[in-house]
């Protein structure tokens, strides 16, 4: 566990078992926010997937940082930089041209509720490989479109082979879910799913601390 550990799961279990009322979240809140509800489907969003009964993509609350973004397509870039060979631009079309993969990934966050969803994207690794990562190169810092920033380390990147997806139970990934692209990091926290991404910064610094993490969430987000 990271040096925040202790804090981060203390937030998650204090998340779990509160009230809004007195500034935390209540088990009526936790429903509200686990149960998909008919209206939040889109209308040819998949809702079943081998069996398994997926959520809903759009959430039932906004909780950017500064607003839900908006893209235009057409002059949209992912920027891959910092320590890399090869500094990239690509457009969205272009990064829709890589290789697809898709899976069924469960995000979980701190505030307690959980949401099943079916994610289409490229693999991260893919992206990587393009712009070429130098040897000093550790950690990818994402920065997105609403100022909200996060980071993974290159080798849970690879390891975990995480996608960036473009897709979300079948359809295009919703704006307020993140569009044009979000980090599936499975198997961690829902604050580093990082939405709205634009920039992919590869650093030599393990310890940078994104939006979040600064104000005391635990760096390594292990879902507990």
């Amino acid at each position: 566990m990271g040096k925040s550990g202790t804090l981060g799961c203390l937030l998650v279990l204090s998340l779990l078992f509160s009230s809004c009322s007195n500034g935390r979240v209540s088990g009526e809140y936790l429903d509200i926010m686990a149960k998909p509800t008919e209206e939040r489907y889109a209308p040819t969003e998949i809702r079943d997937y081998k069996g398994v009964r997926l959520d809903a993509s759009i959430g039932p609350r906004d909780n950017s940082i500064s607003g839900i973004p908006r893209m235009d397509p057409k002059t949209y870039r992912l920027a891959i930089t910092g320590l890399v060979e090869n500094p990239l631009q690509l457009t969205y079309d272009e990064v829709l041209a890589f290789p697809a993969e898709e899976r069924l990934i469960t995000l979980y966050c701190v505030e307690g509720w959980q949401a099943t969803i079916l994610w289409k994207g490229v693999k991260l690794r893919d992206l990587l490989q393009e712009a070429s990562p130098t040897a000093a190169g550790k950690v990818a810092i994402f920065r997105c479109l609403d100022g909200y920033t996060t980071s993974l380390p290159l080798t849970e990147i690879e390891a975990k082979d995480m996608l960036l997806a473009y897709t979300s139970n079948g359809i295009p990934l919703p704006e307020p879910l993140g569009y044009p692209f979000i980090v599936v990091a499975q198997d961690k926290l829902g604050y580093k799913w990082a939405r709205w991404v634009e920039t992919i910064e590869i650093s030599d610094n393990p310890d940078y601390e994104g939006t979040w993490e600064k104000s005391g969430y635990d760096n390594e987000a292990n879902v507990p």
